[in-house]
């Protein structure tokens, strides 16, 4: 038994083989997911100093008190005033910093005016950008550069971004771990984020609510550009894409759909309102409810092995 005893406790290293590049929070890219790791961290090393303890009182406590090791027989024992301070005594002195810590964080990353963006950046325009989340994808229209995309989130690096976020039907949570905290986009309501990537990059973002079957497809991609690489894109699209106003969107985009692989869609923007027509269409309590058959479909598609 001891054998197998200890083989358990050596169990753990396996984990070293794994990976970490998958784990994004560990690699922020910008202020907003710098701020989010400092606390992070010191949250989970200050509930270390509960945790470490515990598991290993787990293993000291059987091992010390099995019948064979012939210990101590205490029936009438029924109280400890050292055993009374540290049970109460210790989560007291942890849950305290962790409450202060929680509300610094919290406060700094506040979406609606981050004060851990202040000072921060090249100094360029900030980009502001509009975002609509349907079943099951995400549109962002740029009001300024007259144009928007779907599945596509393309910024310059070190220029503030500011996003104004909405939702056609069902809420998601809008997410880019190593760029920004998750924020809610919901229907009828507007919320606001904002953040910076320091450097030329992509990165992955998705919903993080649940909101039916194409939730599993509902990811986009960021670019982070170099200001003359934005430029050209911006360029770009204004010259070659179609153009997208309310009528368009109702009949072709927000109704639901999976958009498999995160295929790009870039457009020219025709209607300047199509973030606040969208609004108030949900405010009115306009809805594109799912065909069951579609439901079907995307539980076969989720159903097929890769490549059949």
């Amino acid at each position: 038994m001891r054998i197998w005893r200890n083989l358990g406790l050596l169990a753990p290293l396996a984990l070293a083989g794994c990976s970490v590049h998958d784990l994004r929070l560990f690699f922020p890219a910008g202020p907003m997911a710098d701020v989010e790791f400092h606390y992070t961290w010191l949250m989970v090393v200050t509930m270390l100093i509960v945790i470490v303890p515990t598991l290993v009182m787990t293993i000291v406590f059987p091992l010390r008190y099995h019948h064979s090791r012939n210990a101590k027989y205490t029936p009438n024992w029924d109280f400890s005033a050292v055993i009374e301070v540290l049970a109460w005594g210790i989560p007291l002195a942890i849950v305290l910093p962790l409450c202060y810590m929680t509300i610094k964080a919290v406060n700094a990353l506040d979406p609606w005016n981050p004060p851990a963006l202040a000072g921060q950046g090249s100094g360029g325009a900030p980009v502001n950008v509009e975002v609509v989340a349907t079943d099951w994808q995400w549109v962002f229209i740029y009001p300024d550069q007259k144009i928007a995309t779907i599945d596509e989130l393309v910024v310059p690096a070190g220029r503030r971004v500011n996003l104004t976020m909405t939702a056609t039907s069902n809420m998601n949570g809008f997410y880019i771990p190593q760029v920004a905290p998750m924020v809610d986009a919901m229907p009828a309501m507007q919320s606001k984020d904002a953040f910076i990537i320091d450097k030329p990059g992509q990165f992955t973002g998705f919903s993080t609510d649940f909101s039916g079957a194409g939730f599993s497809w509902m990811q986009f991609q960021t670019k982070a550009v170099t200001d003359a690489g934005f430029a050209a894109w911006v360029q770009g699209v204004q010259a070659g894409a179609p153009a997208l106003d309310y009528p368009t969107f109702t009949a072709k985009i927000a109704p639901a759909q999976v958009n498999y692989g995160a295929k790009i869609s870039e457009f020219t923007l025709a209607d300047p309102k199509l973030f606040d027509e969208v609004m108030a269409a949900a405010m009115m309590g306009k809805v594109y409810p799912v065909p069951p058959a579609l439901d079907d479909s995307v539980n076969l598609a989720a159903a097929t092995p890769a490549g059949q």
